[in-house]
């Protein structure tokens, strides 16, 4: 599971169009990095993503590439040259199947958490309404019982919702 946040919790991404470029952005690259997409979603300031890799040594070059090119491509649009978009980021290795299925949740969740949506399907730059359409009945069902207000993951980025 990875999240990363912009600098100093700045609301970067802050309209529809710069939203969906991130977002399509991260799709391809994960792709194009041999990253198996699990669950994402992209916010203004911050993203989570859990993903497996045959070669997780790979992260790395993944998260630079999307952070450099999404932050070259913002600072050219809005003649801010040299300015700094992306802060860091963090990482856990999922090695317990009731971890994994509570982040799976949590991640899925997030636009929820973030007061952004009332149901998270309805959060266009998340996988919620795709895991909803294409997860087996069940498994959606034993996903969405895992509590995700006791996890330890970095998300102290503020309201989303005021300017």
């Amino acid at each position: 599971m990875v999240t990363a946040g912009t600098y100093q919790k700045q609301r970067y991404f802050n309209t529809s169009g710069l939203l969906t470029r991130l977002t399509n952005l991260f799709l391809n690259l994960t792709e194009a990095h041999g990253w198996m997409i699990q669950a994402w979603a992209v916010f203004p300031n911050h993203y989570h993503f859990i993903a497996e890799s045959q070669k997780p040594e790979t992260l790395r070059q993944l998260i630079r590439e999307l952070h450099s090119r999404s932050a070259l491509e913002l600072n050219r649009e809005q003649n801010a040259a040299g300015r700094k978009v992306w802060f860091q980021y963090w990482e856990s290795q999922l090695t317990f199947h009731r971890s994994f299925l509570a982040r799976l949740n949590y991640v899925h969740q997030n636009p929820v958490h973030h007061r952004l949506v009332p149901k998270a399907s309805q959060y266009k730059w998340c996988s919620a309404g795709w895991f909803e359409r294409k997860a087996a009945p069940a498994f959606l069902k034993t996903v969405t019982s895992f509590p995700i207000d006791r996890l330890d993951i970095p998300d102290d980025f503020g309201d989303l919702l005021t300017p």
